[in-house]
């Protein structure tokens, strides 16, 4: 079986990414590479690190040059990709990493990102919780997927157990999040650049501003949360990508450290990317990188009451790349692992 896999925005930290996980998968074969900018320059000269792609040449973004393939990967800015979308063929698959089809509500597609709501796509993440069982079930046969947000993912994963099982309220849920540079995109910007990062931890988009805040409650919602609240705080700091979430929630009367556990293993006990690590050992960014793993702690800090749980991803792999890729083998029927390491590098 081949898979032709063509790749919109090629030159950027995400399609980079795609290219380089979706490369280890036996049956792809890319089509066409494409970008805006950097259109007739070859992959090599703005990913070095892809290899075997280097001396392809990277063609403009446009339709045509989409079309004609199995499967097309937006890695586009958000709102972008729904003009591109909108005119692909309706059997091709296409796994839209940016934001544009994640939201269900148009009101808060307007409030965060601003503009016309594109619609809403089958969500790829196959473990979220939803009322009739987990995602999973809802993407066979999808010919359009919405890739979730990155610290979506990590505060997701971190928390939706407890939600599920009842033994958390989340109506009073706070995250805080250590998030690497690669987060912010491959862009130009005085804040992004070594010389302001290097040595500092800085916090942005605070006080409830992230785009990714009405995806996580969204998610919440969907797990069983009657009335989801979170104070987001994502900080950048001194590191090339990874997220640490750490997210905690009051606990709910009658649930203590043993049903909060039991909640976590149970969920994801059948899980092959989401792994509840030994108690007294925390997750640490630094096993994910290049995995699609989420390695996953939780504990009850009993003196204030509060379950807190935390979540370690490789914001580009499970928070991205990892999650495209595990979504296309849910929705072609193939192995859900294929192509997939669980296997972080170290040191």
């Amino acid at each position: 079986m081949v898979i032709r896999v063509a790749v919109a925005g090629a030159s950027g930290y995400v399609g980079g990414e795609v290219l380089r996980v979706f490369s280890a998968h036996p049956d792809v074969e890319f089509g066409a590479l494409t970008a805006h900018a950097s259109a007739g320059d070859t992959i090599g000269a703005h990913q070095p690190h892809l290899v075997p792609l280097a001396s392809r040449v990277i063609e403009p973004t446009t339709v045509e040059a989409l079309s004609g393939h199995d499967v097309v990967v937006l890695a586009l800015p958000h709102g972008a990709s729904g003009a591109i979308a909108a005119q692909l063929p309706a059997d091709v698959l296409v796994l839209d990493c940016g934001a544009d089809y994640r939201l269900a509500s148009a009101d808060a597609w307007a409030e965060y990102y601003g503009g016309e709501h594109a619609g809403t796509w089958p969500y790829g993440m196959p473990e979220l919780v939803t009322p009739n069982g987990l995602q999973r079930s809802l993407l066979p046969g999808s010919k359009r997927i919405a890739v979730p947000g990155c610290n979506v993912t990590a505060v997701t994963l971190a928390l939706q157990p407890g939600i599920a099982a009842g033994v958390i309220d989340a109506s009073d849920v706070v995250a805080t999040l250590a998030v690497g540079y690669s987060g912010a995109g491959k862009k130009l910007a005085a804040n992004l650049l070594a010389a302001e990062g290097l040595g500092s931890a800085v916090p942005y988009a605070v006080g409830g501003t992230h785009r990714h805040v009405p995806e996580i409650l969204q998610n919440f919602a969907s797990a069983g949360a009657p009335n989801p609240r979170i104070s987001f705080t994502p900080v950048l700091v001194p590191m090339s990508r990874g997220i640490l979430a750490s997210v905690t929630a009051p606990l709910a009367p009658g649930a203590d450290a043993d049903s909060v556990r039991a909640a976590w293993i149970d969920a994801y006990a059948d899980e092959p990317f989401v792994r509840v690590l030994p108690e007294g050992s925390w997750p640490a960014t630094a096993s994910t990188v290049g995995a699609n793993t989420a390695l996953v702690q939780v504990t009850v800090d009993a003196k204030a009451g509060r379950v807190v749980a935390v979540c370690a991803i490789d914001n580009l792999v499970k928070g991205t790349a990892g999650a495209a890729l595990q979504s296309m083998n849910v929705a072609l029927g193939l192995p859900e692992t294929m192509g997939l390491t669980m296997m972080g590098l170290a040191p």
